[in-house]
């Protein structure tokens, strides 16, 4: 059977979330091609083709590049069975299946998309049979990254003024945790499985073979299964000495394992991603973050002490953040010296309430939200303040602007101490040269 699998965005990473299904149904004999609409058009041939076309939907700018595209296919080949998969599939159920979608995964999709790719090949192309959320154990098999676009067309690492060839894996889905905001947990419920270890270590060896110098892992936190994880550095160490690598990992399990961080410097991690969200208390409670401002600034020095970067993510702007807060925010940064770890999008960040967040649960956020905007995909909300609205718009077009200028971080940071302060002449610092600290050329985190 041909089966088109669609990616419309991965953080600019070649995705991971087709190559692994790809496996998986050419193993069983069916033809399957792979389109990633981030880096080009999508194919017509492809579409009238397919007798199934599957989009994965990672994550919110994914998922409303989709709803665009799914209408056009199906234009394109009406006999064709759609299905969605991914984290935002699920969780979208009712807006897909008003698109025409016929078969919607959450969580552990491979398995499904075998179930469905035989079902439709026998004829029996009705009502979904496979769960709408699958969180069973998988034997994984290497991911198959043929007929996707080379690395070369991807994001880059930038590290000492030299762009590096990055690869990207995954060794494992799910988050242990329940923070309130995070869209894994409506689909996972604290639950995280693991990609074996072997098949990660394969995964990477056919990565660098194309050319990969550095990877980037992921998962929603690395060390939800930190003897996993350190066992599989290890591995990729001992093989490819010279290769490095960046994680995610919560500030609290970078308090709680912070024995295991000297280890990550060894063998060849860049920095870490930390979700630190917000650095006020009560906003940080709210969010169920499991972390708070002082674990953050312990943190950064445990990073520090072990040699390693931490690039932290902030969702800047919530109804509860003051501009006082605000200004609070820039100060810290300023005072740890951060301001160069932090792209600057991270400053105009406003926080997302799609469907099926937690955050629904509490009654402050009910009774501030409008009903779902089947457009952006949200809960739309207003903040009491409208200045705060005002403010975090404005910061929006500036960082865009600014970036399309090629404007250093130092001048894009100034300028943002500016829009947010009474007296906008900004506090005596100097960044290190930007070459000195590595990042991902796409900075994007939602």
């Amino acid at each position: 059977m041909r089966v088109l699998l669609v990616s419309t965005y991965e953080l600019g990473h070649q995705p991971f979330g087709l190559a692994s299904p790809a496996a998986w149904l050419r193993r069983e004999g069916h033809q399957v091609a792979c389109a990633d609409l981030s880096r080009g058009a999508l194919s017509r041939q492809a579409v009238e083709e397919a007798g199934l076309v599957a989009f994965f939907l990672p994550m919110h700018t994914a998922t409303r590049l989709a709803v665009r595209a799914i209408p056009k296919v199906r234009a394109a080949n009406p006999g064709a069975h759609l299905c969605c998969y991914g984290l935002y599939a699920p969780v979208n159920e009712a807006l897909l299946r008003g698109l025409g979608v016929q078969t919607i995964l959450g969580g552990e999709f491979e398995a499904g998309l075998i179930s469905l790719v035989q079902r439709v090949a026998a004829g029996r192309n009705g009502a979904q049979a496979e769960p709408l959320i699958s969180l069973q154990r998988q034997q994984f098999l290497a991911p198959d990254r043929a007929g996707l676009p080379p690395l070369d067309e991807y994001v880059r690492l930038m590290d000492h003024g030299v762009r590096r060839l990055t690869g990207y894996t995954e060794a494992s889905r799910g988050c242990k945790h329940l923070c309130r905001h995070c869209p894994i947990v409506p689909v996972y419920n604290g639950v995280f499985r693991i990609v074996q270890k072997e098949v990660v270590l394969e995964d990477i060896r056919r990565q660098v073979s194309a050319g990969a110098e550095h990877i980037t892992f992921g998962d929603p936190d690395f060390f939800n299964g930190p003897g996993h994880a350190i066992a599989l550095v290890e591995a990729l160490h001992a093989e490819f000495p010279r290769l490095t690598y960046d994680v995610t990992i919560k500030i609290e399990h970078l308090l709680r394992h912070r024995d295991l961080l000297p280890v990550l410097k060894r063998t060849g991690c860049l920095f870490v991603t930390s979700a630190v969200e917000s650095v006020d208390d009560a906003v940080l409670a709210r969010l169920a973050k499991g972390h708070t401002r002082r674990d953050f600034l312990e943190a950064v020095q445990l990073a520090r002490a072990a040699g390693l970067n931490l690039a932290p993510t902030f969702v800047a702007f919530t109804p509860w953040t003051t501009r006082e807060g605000y200004r609070e925010l820039l100060r810290l940064l300023v005072d740890e010296d951060l301001v160069a770890q932090v792209a600057p999008i991270q400053l105009a960040v406003r926080l997302l309430i799609p469907a099926g967040s937690r955050l629904l649960e509490l009654e402050e956020v009910r009774a501030l939200v409008a009903p779902f905007d089947p457009h952006s995909l949200v809960y739309p909300w207003k903040h009491p303040d409208p200045e705060m609205d005002q403010l975090c718009a404005a910061l929006q077009r500036l960082i865009r602007a600014e970036e399309r200028q090629r404007s250093s971080r130092e001048e894009i940071f100034r300028r943002i101490w500016a829009l947010a302060q009474d007296q906008p002449s900004a506090p005596d610092f100097h960044l290190p040269a930007r070459s000195a600290i590595p990042y991902l050329t796409e900075p994007w985190y939602c």
